[in-house]
């Protein structure tokens, strides 16, 4: 009876010893299975963040390059406005040198002396007082005898140099002032200078 208790005994000690190994097994299998699945959440957590910051680094690199691409534009563009500007400003300057009241007499007459005899209407000059007063004194009566007609001079304070004439009383005009031939001038210098300006 002692011997069928020991074996007994024994008997329970080998199936609990063996029930909580495989008790042990399963919670180590467990154990390891969402370890390893973790580990695997990791790794695709870290992947994902690796990614977007990729991403994100490329995305502001891309937006960098635009950015400074665009302030190279912005900057060739106030660079040409402000060429252009100049350009103007040198042309204004150098057409009001040119046409001095000497030379706007001389251009004046030779107009005049091209003009068809049998036109009645009277020439009527618009020009800025300083170049008004010259060509008052002296030079204007000249002119009228080479027109055989009357001549009327106006004084316009937007003309800084150049003259707008009238051949019919002022209902149409010509336009040599120093901004109308600068405009003139500058559509022919201003493509050969955005040449030279192209990037």
């Amino acid at each position: 009876m002692a011997e069928d208790i020991k074996t007994l005994i024994e008997k329970i000690n080998e199936e609990g010893v063996k029930a909580a190994q495989e008790k042990a097994e399963e919670i180590e299998g467990r154990a390891r299975q969402e370890a390893g699945e973790i580990l695997e959440k990791a790794r695709l957590e870290a992947k994902k963040i690796t990614e977007e910051a990729k991403d994100k680094a490329s995305k502001m690199q891309e937006k960098e390059k635009t950015l400074l691409a665009q302030a190279g534009r912005d900057l060739l563009l106030s660079l040409r406005q402000e060429i252009n500007a100049m350009l103007e400003k040198l042309i204004i300057s150098e057409a009001r040198s040119a046409l001095s009241p000497e030379h706007l007499f001389k251009i004046l007459n030779s107009i005049i002396q091209g003009l068809p005899r049998q036109e009645k209407a009277e020439i009527v000059i618009s020009l800025n007082k300083d170049d008004l007063r010259a060509l008052s004194s002296g030079l204007l009566e000249k002119l009228k005898d080479a027109a055989k007609k009357e001549i009327i001079l106006k004084p316009v304070e937007s003309i800084g140099g150049g003259f707008l004439i009238s051949f019919d009383a002022g209902k149409s005009q010509f336009d040599f002032s120093d901004k109308a031939l600068a405009e003139y001038i500058g559509t022919f210098l201003k493509p050969k200078l955005k040449d030279i300006l192209q990037p």
